[in-house]
């Protein structure tokens, strides 16, 4: 008789292998998932920053000519932990004739893990 029997099925060693290269493939996605939850809040920070200087220079548009004038203030973001140095620079462009146009430089800081800051230039028009 003979005492052929077909293999069916994996081996030990086949299936530690397999094991092996499974877990390093999950290691590096776990790496990459750190990455990108790092950098979805580095968005979220940045979008609540522009945010925060828009509401200022809206502001500063329909603030009376006289009242636009360079000021600071601190703004807390969404979860409340997260505190915003809010800078706006005011300068009247020395081209425009009769004091009609200013000059607005708004700049955000904020500390997550590290210092970030975010400047906005922009102009607005004396209204007639």
């Amino acid at each position: 008789m003979k005492s052929s029997i077909k293999s069916k099925g994996f081996s030990l060693i086949e299936i530690l292998i397999a094991l092996v290269i499974l877990s390093i493939s999950l290691l590096a996605l776990a790496g990459l998932m750190v990455t990108t939850t790092k950098n979805n809040s580095f968005g979220a920070h940045m979008t609540e920053a522009a945010t925060f200087a828009q509401d200022e220079l809206e502001n500063l548009r329909t603030s009376p000519w006289a009242n636009v004038v360079t000021g600071n203030d601190t703004r807390l973001g969404f979860d409340n932990s997260t505190q915003y140095t809010r800078n706006w620079t005011v300068v009247p462009n020395a081209v425009a004739p009769n004091d009609t146009v200013k000059e607005i430089a708004i700049t955000i800081n904020w500390n997550d893990t590290t210092s970030h800051s975010v400047s906005f230039r922009s102009v607005i028009f004396r209204p007639f």
